[in-house]
């Protein structure tokens, strides 16, 4: 069947369609950079022309409260109006594990408006939770690093790898419509300070990593349970010092 990736080019995106291709579906990768804007509707009609299935797993430029929120509602928007034109039997989202949770997270509530409007849209749908990934680790410890300190939060996480999430996604994609949601996760958790700790130590890092009850996690205060998945959730079977060694 033809499966149109929307954020085809990306990390996640451009796994997926070479997975798709494997299992012999029509992969198409749709983005700005081939004439696919989601935010305009450019390209849109003709991408999804014989679509069994659309797959978004796009994302915005910026991080920016209003701008993030524009970005999901926007292309949402456009790509469910579309699909609905075009007959579209599934269409599947890719969004992140605890989204419910952390309302005061610009980021969490963009995603979790971008679910909402699948939810209503009346087309079969399936959402894909994953947790963190392991190839952001790096960004993480950036962003909450003060001179030569990581200060991260008491909490608990359960990354994954990309190649798991694109997986992951894929079944979706080539399965039945949930018409609801599907968690994802790496097979081991561990506490924050230690994951990123980890993370920074195969890269010969040198900053000093510190559990603070008072950091923020991109501007949120987590509870100890707020990134990880629920009990049902599918673990993967990447393990986070297996890819590690395999970066060296």
């Amino acid at each position: 069947m033809k499966v149109v990736v929307i954020g085809g080019t990306g990390l996640i995106g451009s796994k997926l369609v070479g997975k798709l291709k494997e299992h012999g579906h029509e992969a198409v990768p749709a983005a700005p950079s081939n004439g696919v804007d989601t935010l305009t509707g450019e390209g849109l009609a003709e991408v999804l022309t014989d679509a069994s299935v659309v797959v978004d797993v796009s994302n915005s430029p910026s991080f920016e409260a209003e701008a993030v929120m524009e970005f999901f509602r926007t292309s949402t928007t456009n790509l469910l109006k579309a699909e609905a034109e075009a007959g579209v039997a599934h269409h599947v989202a890719l969004s992140i594990v605890g989204t419910e949770r952390l309302p005061e997270n610009a980021y969490f509530r963009a995603k979790l408006a971008q679910e909402e409007l699948i939810k209503a849209s009346g087309i079969p749908y399936s959402i894909v939770h994953a947790t963190q990934f392991f190839e952001f680790v790096k960004g993480i410890a950036d962003s909450a690093t003060e001179g030569d300190t990581v200060r991260v939060p008491v909490a608990g996480i359960q990354p994954i790898h990309s190649d798991d999430v694109a997986a992951a996604v894929c079944r979706a994609a080539v399965g039945m419509p949930l018409n609801g949601m599907a968690e994802v996760a790496g097979p081991d958790t561990f506490r924050f300070d230690d994951f990123v700790r980890t993370g920074l130590a195969a890269e010969d890092d040198p900053r000093t990593v510190v559990a603070d009850p008072r950091a923020r996690y991109f501007g949120s205060e987590l509870e100890e349970t707020s990134l990880l998945p629920g009990p049902d959730a599918h673990l993967a079977e990447t393990r986070f010092t297996d890819w590690l060694a395999r970066q060296r």
